[in-house]
């Protein structure tokens, strides 16, 4: 149908349920005689009159009456389904779908997701943790959890987690035999446990000190594709991993992993929530960001104190 057919259809209903052309204008915000010429359009174009007019009365026609029939529902059910969807501008009911890799899940996004469906139950909820690439328009997800770097042009990136640090570890086993390394390009002399991703490429080893950056590809005696097989494989002898500092924690603290290049494994920016700029966020959504946020804030108190502990 003609966009402008269904422009007429709304003001004829109007004037209909109105009996008046110039209290019809008024509700609308309109001339009184733009209203009348569109009537008259629209009895022109389908051939015949809907409305009877007299100088004292306006009441629709037999044809009228039937289109109004078909017409005036439908007018009301998008009306209300327009307030709807209007009012979840301000309240958090409705779906969240949210997507992330399984490191992001596990210590960011799911206590922020678990505390906001907490306290708002009328949120229908769903979490899809895909190590991946996933395009969050075409799979109509409201929201995704990344490293900024690994974003697309046309999404807009929030930081909502604390600094992240990578950590080169290997067990004590491992070590005992072999001179640690003390520079990356050392790392040559290993044996390394290489890390493959979701798109198939093994992930590059990146070092910085003293604003000196360097990346370094290695050639790994063994190759997983999950962090917990990489922990495994650390946590068995099988030579230095590269991992996220939280992955590595718990084994480094209980001397079954020991850490080297700690010198050349800085702090860097942590992970952002994306979403199309052509987006535009619901409460729920809203709701969320404020939760991650704040489980950022929690860990990022957990690290400041963990570090004036261990001093």
């Amino acid at each position: 149908m003609d966009p402008r057919r269904f422009s007429d259809l709304v003001i004829f209903n109007r004037v209909a349920e109105q009996r008046s052309f110039t209290a019809a204008a008024r509700s609308l915000g309109v001339t009184q005689s733009a209203v009348s010429q569109t009537v008259k359009r629209l009895e022109r174009e389908m051939g015949i009159r809907l409305l009877s007019r007299s100088t004292r009365s306006l009441a629709p026609t037999a044809a009228g009456e039937r289109l109004l029939a078909t017409l005036s529902p439908v007018i009301a059910e998008l009306g209300a389904e327009m307030d709807a969807l209007e009012r979840l501008r301000e309240e958090p009911g409705g779906r969240l779908r949210v997507t992330c890799g399984k490191h992001a899940a596990e210590t960011l996004v799911w206590p922020a997701f678990a505390r906001l469906l907490a306290a708002h139950p009328e949120i229908e909820g769903e979490l899809s943790v895909e190590n991946g690439y996933v395009d969050i328009v075409a799979e109509r997800f409201d929201i995704g959890i990344r490293m900024r770097d690994d974003l697309e042009m046309d999404m807009v990136a929030v930081p909502v987690g604390p600094p992240l640090r990578a950590v080169v570890v290997a067990a004590p086993g491992y070590l005992d035999t072999r001179d640690r390394p003390r520079v990356p390009r050392e790392l040559s002399a290993h044996r390394c446990i290489g890390f493959r991703n979701a798109g198939g490429t093994l992930s590059p080893w990146s070092f910085e000190k003293d604003g000196q950056a360097e990346t370094v590809k290695v050639s790994p005696s063994v190759t997983v594709n999950d962090g917990d097989a990489l922990v495994g494989a650390a946590l068995a002898g099988m030579g230095l991993a590269y991992m996220l500092e939280d992955l590595a924690a718990p084994f480094l603290a209980d001397g079954r992993l020991v850490e080297v290049l700690s010198d050349w494994c800085p702090r860097f920016p942590g992970y952002h929530a994306f979403y199309s700029s052509r987006r535009q966020p619901t409460r729920a959504f809203t709701l969320f960001l404020e939760s991650l946020r704040q489980e950022a804030r929690e860990r990022a108190d957990d690290q400041a104190d963990g570090a004036q502990s261990g001093r």
